[in-house]
């Protein structure tokens, strides 16, 4: 929350102004409905007409002094609150922006989304239901009650009573009462969406293994769940509401009795006992809002917190190098010491003790089963994560002091999953080189085989108008738009029969021309192109070599390579 009012304070001119014109409005209200009183009041005692013109004169004052202020109120706090909002948002994405390639390990998208989304425009209720009202309250009621007690002690001394029951004592108990209830809800607004998000992510196989039913029950119970919290917490706001308004009822006849006393006992001129009803009648009108207070209040602390959650979580965090830039000329070497790897929250290490060298300008294969640690070398590399112990090295300089997006600016990267944006074709090749041209374009997809494909064909998110060897290809179709010294491909060719496989390998190795390159591959299919291949096996280099050596070692790798033959064959 310290942040959240750091950047609110920024606002100083318009928290200012948006502070003074509530006054005025509040109190220009309350000068209106007591002059009214007192009109009323005096004229029936048929005062002097220069007396009535002044009073009549001064009605219209006030009326139209609440209606400029109230505007001037609106659009002063407004402008505070979005660029307050503003602010925030630019904030929370600024510091979740180097977390992203950690936050999916530890967040369901639709969580995240829940957070990023909702919780950040939460924080919009922050100054106009939470900050505002108790200052402007407090001002207005001040005023009125030093106005009432040149007319009559008692009667602000019930008003005191009456602004310390509505806008303190009450919505103070109130809110040790929501202390947790507000957590509730943002916790199961976040479940809702992550079960959505899941839900139609997964309708396809949900329908095919006659699941939908039984997932879309779940999905129902979760959003009745949220709805009926939702519920509950609006059923509470409006119980204070009614509370409140109770008691500023009660305290309105109070004010009426103890001036009707005053008036009685000659300590009151009877002319000013309606305006002083009128005061209380409309003055508490400024407690409203602390009725909905602590269901702010609460709700804002809930978000924040959950912001901070994301922001302040210790298991997405990289410790803090030289954050040195990179620029590699010439294809750099690539190299593994003594490197131990876990991932967050998993019980037993992925990669443990890995030494690798790889040449600058070398082309490197990497296999084994599936789960043995092939892709975290890859994520170590990116600085996607930092080992345990060990080091990893690009061009002899540790990955722990270099610069995140200088990495991935002079990388030509394929991970197992791409991601295609709605748009066109040519659009998605743009991410690589937003300057290519045509020719380019239909070079790149004819060394795919994507030489079909009309570059201006629309896309559907995901690109789920194509097939997956289609994507796959297009995925690659992209990393040979970008003239890159380095290339991390994982899986690349997985979805591909094997004699595209063949051909698209090629075309890749032919691109990369003496760039240094770290192949992943669970086929053993034309590896003999490679200058060596690392086997992996459980988290560990079992063997490596180039294929021939492997070969005649009649090892591991020669075993995979003889049941992959069987299983072709």
């Amino acid at each position: 929350m310290n942040v959240i009012r750091g950047f609110l304070l920024k606002e100083k001119k318009d928290l200012a102004l948006s502070i003074l014109f509530g006054f005025l409005a509040g109190t220009g209200a309350v000068a209106l409905f007591a002059n009214s009183g007192y009109l009323i009041s005096k004229a029936a005692v048929t005062p002097p007409l220069a007396v009535l013109t002044v009073t009549i004169a001064l009605l219209k004052l006030f009326s139209l002094t609440r209606g400029l202020s109230r505007y001037g109120e609106r659009l002063y706090s407004h402008r505070a609150t979005f660029s307050m909002l503003a602010s925030v948002r630019g904030h929370f994405f600024r510091r979740l922006e180097p977390l992203a390639p950690r936050l999916f390990h530890r967040y369901q998208s639709g969580e995240l989304l829940s957070r990023i989304v909702g919780d950040v425009e939460t924080m919009q209720n922050y100054f106009l239901r939470v900050y505002y009202p108790p200052v402007v309250m407090t001002i207005i009621f001040l005023a009125t009650i030093a106005f009432t007690l040149y007319f009559s002690w008692l009667t602000a001394l019930i008003l005191t009573i009456g602004v310390l029951l509505t806008g303190w004592l009450l919505p103070a108990l109130y809110r040790s009462l929501e202390q947790d209830r507000a957590a509730l809800v943002r916790s199961g607004r976040g479940k809702a969406a992550s079960a959505a998000g899941e839900f139609l992510r997964g309708y396809r196989e949900l329908q095919l293994y006659q699941k939908l039913q039984e997932k879309e029950t779940e999905l129902v119970e979760r959003l009745e769940a949220y709805d009926e919290e939702n519920a509950r917490a609006s059923r509470r706001r409006l119980s204070l509401t009614s509370v409140n308004q109770t008691v500023a009822f009660v305290v309105s006849w109070s004010v009426l009795a103890a001036a009707a006393w005053s008036v009685s006992s000659g300590a009151l001129d009877g002319v000013f006992l309606a305006m002083l009803v009128m005061i209380s009648l409309t003055v508490f009108e400024n407690t409203v809002p602390m009725a909905v207070y602590p269901s702010y209040a609460q709700e804002t602390k809930a978000a924040a917190d959950r912001l901070d959650d994301v922001m302040e979580d210790s298991s997405l965090m990289l410790p803090e190098g030289e954050s040195r830039e990179v620029q590699w000329d010439q294809a750099p070497a690539v190299r593994f010491r003594d490197v131990t790897f876990t991932y967050p929250g998993e019980p037993r290490p992925m990669l443990r003790n890995i030494y690798a060298e790889l040449p600058a300008g070398s082309k490197t294969a990497v296999v084994g089963a599936s789960g043995s640690g092939k892709s975290t070398l890859v994520q170590l590399l990116l600085r996607f994560y930092l080992p345990d112990s060990g080091s990893a090295a690009i061009d002899q300089v540790e990955t722990t002091v270099l610069n995140d997006a200088s990495i991935w600016e002079q990388t030509n990267v394929v991970t197992q999953e791409q991601h295609f944006f709605y748009g066109t074709l040519r659009s998605n090749l743009s991410l690589a080189d937003p300057e290519a041209e045509e020719e380019e374009i239909q070079e790149v997809l004819q060394r795919v085989h994507l030489h079909y494909l009309d570059p201006g064909m629309l896309l559907e998110e995901g690109a789920e108008n194509l097939s997956g060897g289609e994507r796959q290809r297009l995925s690659l179709a992209r990393v040979l738009l970008r003239k890159k010294k380095l290339w991390l491909l994982d899986e690349p060719t997985s979805s591909l029969d094997a004699v595209t496989e063949a051909s698209v390998l090629q075309e890749l190795l032919d691109a990369a021309g003496d760039a240094t390159v770290l192949y992943i591959s669970h086929r053993l299919q034309d590896l003999d192109r490679f200058d060596q291949i690392l086997v992996m096996d459980n988290g560990v280099i079992a063997e490596q070599g180039t294929e021939k050596e492997l070969l005649r070692k009649n090892g591991l790798y020669a075993q995979m390579k003889q049941i992959e033959s069987m299983m072709i064959g």
